[in-house]
């Protein structure tokens, strides 16, 4: 029996999993793991696994696993609630958090009230410009002016990775945007040798963007704290939004808060759902 925590993030949902007091092959088939319990049916349901886990570069390390089974570099929402994690339950005393994660160590700052972390504030590092980083196959860098077509219909995307590759684009009405249609055709066009993450934004004004988001390997979600992120990087490369103000962007599941100053900045909230045990 494992024990878990169900914890989300402006409801991006994953289970989590403590393996500081063990070692992380004592979690078998990782892979195959996630699969069952990302289950909403015949399993807990979520959007994916991470393991909070042992670290010896950074005060921990975080490890996260799609729905489908596929181990992603980065996720914002989930690094989040790992910082809460590791506060709430006495792992750390430090509201200063390094985590460790295939994107490289990124910086947490929690907000602290009633003895429970409620906010985090994340360095989320430089964004990732250079077509073959990303990776994205274009000729163009920064790439702002990459046309796919999908269907019936042709979009103009911008890429940026934040440790993981985003394709960003703006659409008429994101509320009524089909993005069962075209999210899963765009997630594996050819000009995304790893897939990509598909974000469809509509710009309120200078200071605010809606978004909705088309995982790879999760289809769509209710927030994407990486996916958010580069949509503020993408808004500012294209005179979109202010560059010089705190952008807020409206997802399904809430807000985020994204500023871009050398360093990407991603304040949101972190929340227990529940906690439990399973057999692998």
């Amino acid at each position: 029996m494992i024990k878990f925590t169900k914890m989300e993030g402006l409801g991006n949902d994953y289970v989590y999993i403590d393996c500081t007091k063990m070692q992380e092959q004592d979690v078998i088939e990782t892979s195959k793991l996630a699969q069952k319990i990302s289950d909403r049916h015949f399993g807990i349901g979520a959007d994916g696994l991470i393991l909070i886990c042992k670290s010896e570069i950074a005060d921990f390390k975080m490890r996260m696993f799609n729905s489908d089974g596929t181990e992603a570099q980065m996720c914002g929402n989930g690094i989040r609630c790992v910082a809460k994690y590791v506060y709430d339950n006495k792992l750390t005393r430090n509201t200063n958090i390094n985590i460790e994660t295939l994107a490289g160590i990124k910086k947490i700052d929690l907000t602290i009230e009633n003895g429970k972390a409620t906010l985090a504030t994340v360095n989320m590092g430089r964004p990732i410009l250079e077509p073959e980083k990303i990776p994205v196959i274009a000729k163009e860098n920064p790439v702002k002016n990459l046309k796919i077509k999908a269907d019936d219909k042709e979009f103009i995307f911008t890429c940026v990775s934040m440790g993981n590759p985003h394709a960003i684009t703006v659409v008429d009405d994101v509320d009524k945007f089909n993005i069962q249609k075209y999210g899963a055709i765009l997630e594996n066009d050819e000009h995304f040798p790893e897939r990509a993450n598909i974000e469809f934004i509509q710009i309120i004004d200078k200071t605010h963007i809606k978004m909705r988001v088309w995982e790879r390997g999760s289809g769509e979600t209710l927030a994407c704290g990486t996916g958010a992120c580069a949509v503020c990087v993408a808004g500012i490369l294209n005179n979109l939004v202010d560059s010089n103000k705190e952008i807020e962007i409206q997802l399904l599941g809430g807000n985020l808060k994204i500023r871009w100053d050398d360093f990407v900045y991603m304040t949101g909230p972190a929340k227990t759902v529940f906690t439990g045990e399973f057999e692998q």
